[in-house]
């Protein structure tokens, strides 16, 4: 009988060798709080020595936390990366799925990085997930259509994405409940009532709202929302026409 061919060993290039602790340590950030993960897990989880951790990266854990923390900002930036055609709402959803599997697939050290006080924690780590929190509100603001945003605009839009951030933590806190497609319709849903009632006091907004409904369908998220308030908007009615006598502060 012929001995089973034993596969050649293939020396890494460098930049295959930094990738793949890289990799390692991204994967155990995800699932730990950076405290709970050393050089040797690390050295252990990509099959290498701790020496040659630290000949990658001889800053030793924080340089490598940084560097995977830079890669895991990377992945989540693409998340908000979407054409430019079609719905809003439609290119919302496809926006908000890969982000809420990006946070289900790195549940411990999503959680770790944006609750704050990890040891690991410096100024280059808040400044690396400030990067990602004003790359994502561009993103959003460039679908939205508007060349120069104002302050109320842009305020709405950072405020969205600090409420998304909220909403995945209190969603790994439930233990991923409600269903993730619940979650970001919800979201959708959120945007969608945040950008109306902008729109009613600033211009800008409004003119945002205008062009991104004409794009919807009824069946859309747009559409069902709107639907799903119809029955509630009719108790509302007498708020249009307040008794002559009200008070001036309750007008």
């Amino acid at each position: 009988m012929t001995p089973a061919a034993i596969p050649a060993y293939r020396r890494l290039s460098v930049e295959e060798r930094r990738i793949q602790l890289l990799d390692a340590a991204l994967t155990l950030f995800a699932h730990r709080a950076p405290e709970d993960v050393s050089l040797d897990d690390v050295a252990e989880a990509a099959g290498v020595s701790r020496p040659l951790v630290y000949r990658y990266f001889p800053g030793g854990k924080q340089q490598l936390y940084e560097k995977a923390l830079r890669s895991a900002a990377d992945e989540l930036e693409l998340c908000f990366t979407e054409p430019q055609s079609g719905p809003l709402t439609r290119r919302l959803g496809r926006v908000l799925d890969r982000y809420l599997a990006f946070v289900d697939e790195h549940d411990a050290g999503f959680s770790a990085l944006l609750r704050g006080g990890s040891v690991a924690e410096t100024s280059r780590t808040h400044a690396i997930v400030d990067e990602v929190r004003r790359a994502s509100a561009e993103q959003i603001l460039v679908h939205l259509g508007i060349p120069s945003p104002g302050p109320r605009l842009r305020m709405l839009v950072r405020t969205w994405i600090a409420a998304v951030e909220a909403a995945s933590l209190i969603w790994l806190d439930e233990e991923k409940q409600p269903p993730v497609v619940e979650l970001r319709d919800w979201l959708i849903d959120h945007l969608i009532a945040l950008l109306t009632a902008t729109a009613a006091t600033d211009p800008q907004t409004a003119t945002a709202v205008r062009a991104a409904l004409r794009m919807e369908h009824p069946e859309g998220p747009a559409g069902t929302l709107a639907r799903r308030l119809a029955p509630i908007l009719p108790e509302a009615a007498h708020l249009l026409t307040p008794p002559a006598d009200a008070p001036r502060g309750d007008r």
